[in-house]
């Protein structure tokens, strides 16, 4: 019988994580059709047949077996602590019945992995120490970044830092759950110590200023901080996002007229759902009445006429022209722009229904947009050059700042330019791919009151 080379499956000297064995083969029969055989030991069809708990009868001790292995990776799933338990249903069972692919480290042991794992996955294999302060690979001795795929075969080197820490980023593209449970754990316990910050920071000015913290209080600062609840406020102040130095004069303003402590009450009454607006927000009211009330029934169309201000973009999501967007009614003459799936947005349409409206933008490029994109790729003479090129001579985009950080080989930048819609930063993240060395190029948020330079040192 001749065989098919191609189809030759060798399970035998790389047994699947579920403990088969075997090996397959194609060869051709007598009436001309292609029959695919198997080859299987008494005790490689046992297992085959009636599961890998079948192999303990062949067991005799000494090293760890596969089936060991096999057991050690189910707890390394079991141990993942999602907190949504169908996320979890969903990732254990791709890392369990997911095809697999063999990869070494550079001593040349085996790594048996899910097929789409990347390089920080196999940090994260290797120990999760390593994953925390990874910063970039080597597979067959070139630099790749962090979220290059691996391939059967590939022979990989991870490249550390001391002062590398896990990125939220991390999650967009690692695959098995134990890098994915891991980076969630590092996150969830900085937040606790964040939040545990914040408190101490809070109660200890509140102390200095010899005033008891009281639920009316904490309704002020839910209004000042834009937050919804005391974890929420913690954390902002914990951070540092949140300034409590003049606590004292939040504290104590007072509303100057009518028109303000209308909607202070407005705002006091909801602050327990959702405090959406700042005192100092409130203020902007008196010159509304220069302006027409909005019809919330009719679609709302983003007028670019610089003296028609009806309208102003949400600072959390900031969206642009070409976003799928929804306006909320902040007074009668004026919507603020949001993104369809900004969390802001998302409680605003669950508690106040009533003040959403359709929006349409308008097809013009009048207005830019500052957008920010975020560039990751292989550390080359001329590489900068390349991207301003493009941007400034080529496709004569204005940019608002540029900040680029390299490190054993592997650079990540920040870019915030202006742009006036969706289609043509479409258009500009296809040609910046082409790049040579640019391994990824995306949009990212833009944090409230941030900088770039504070992305780029976040991400260091």
């Amino acid at each position: 019988y001749k065989p098919r080379p191609d189809r030759l499956r060798d399970w035998i000297s790389t047994p699947k994580a579920n403990g088969y064995e075997a090996l397959h083969t194609t060869v051709m029969g007598q009436q001309g059709r292609w029959v695919e055989v198997q080859i299987r030991s008494k005790r490689m069809d046992e297992i085959a047949e009636k599961g890998y708990a079948a192999h303990w009868k062949y067991k005799d001790g000494g090293d760890e077996s596969e089936l060991d292995k096999w057991i050690k990776k189910i707890r390394e799933l079991l141990e993942n602590n999602s907190e949504n338990a169908l996320e979890f249903i969903d990732e254990f069972k791709m890392n369990l019945f997911s095809s697999e692919i063999f990869v070494f480290t550079p001593k040349g042991l085996l790594k048996r992995m899910p097929k789409g794992s990347t390089a920080l996955d196999f940090a994260y294999d290797i120990h999760s120490e390593v994953g925390d302060h990874a910063i970039g690979a080597k597979v067959n001795f070139k630099l790749v970044p962090l979220n290059h795929v691996l391939a059967s075969g590939d022979q990989v080197e991870i490249l550390t830092s001391d002062i590398q820490t896990p990125k939220k980023e991390w999650l967009d593209f690692v695959v098995t759950a134990k890098a994915k449970s891991r980076i969630k754990e590092k996150f969830k316990l900085e937040r606790r110590q964040t939040i545990a910050k914040g408190k101490e920071i809070l109660e200890s000015r509140f102390k200095e200023l010899d005033i008891n913290l009281n639920s009316k209080i904490f309704k002020q600062l839910y209004i000042e901080f834009q937050v919804y609840n005391k974890e929420e406020l913690y954390y902002k102040i914990g951070s540092g996002e949140a300034d409590v130095s003049n606590i004292k004069k939040i504290i104590q303003q007072r509303t100057r007229n009518k028109w303000i402590r209308y909607w202070k009450l407005q705002i006091t009454k909801t602050t327990s759902k959702l405090p959406f607006l700042k005192s100092s927000d409130v203020g902007k009211s008196a010159q509304d009445d220069l302006l027409s009330p909005i019809d919330r029934k009719k679609t709302f169309v983003v007028n670019e006429e610089i003296n028609k201000q009806n309208y102003s973009i949400a600072q959390c999501c900031k969206p642009i022209p070409g976003d799928e967007v929804i306006g909320y009614l902040s007074s009668p003459t004026n919507v603020v722009i949001h993104k369809k799936d900004c969390p802001q947005a998302l409680k605003l349409m669950a508690n106040f229904g009533d003040k959403i409206v359709t929006v349409e933008w308008v097809p013009k490029k009048v207005l830019s947009f500052v957008v920010r994109i975020k560039l990751v790729g292989i550390d080359d003479i001329g590489i900068v050059n390349a991207i301003t090129n493009l941007l400034s001579n080529e496709l004569e985009i204005n940019m608002k700042s540029v900040v680029f950080d390299a490190s054993h080989g592997i650079f990540q930048g920040f870019i915030d330019l202006y742009i006036h819609d969706t289609y043509d930063l479409s258009e500009l993240l296809k040609k910046m791919k082409k790049i040579k060395g640019i391994q990824s190029v995306k949009r990212v948020d833009i944090p409230e009151n941030d900088t770039i330079f504070q992305t780029i040192m976040q991400n260091l």
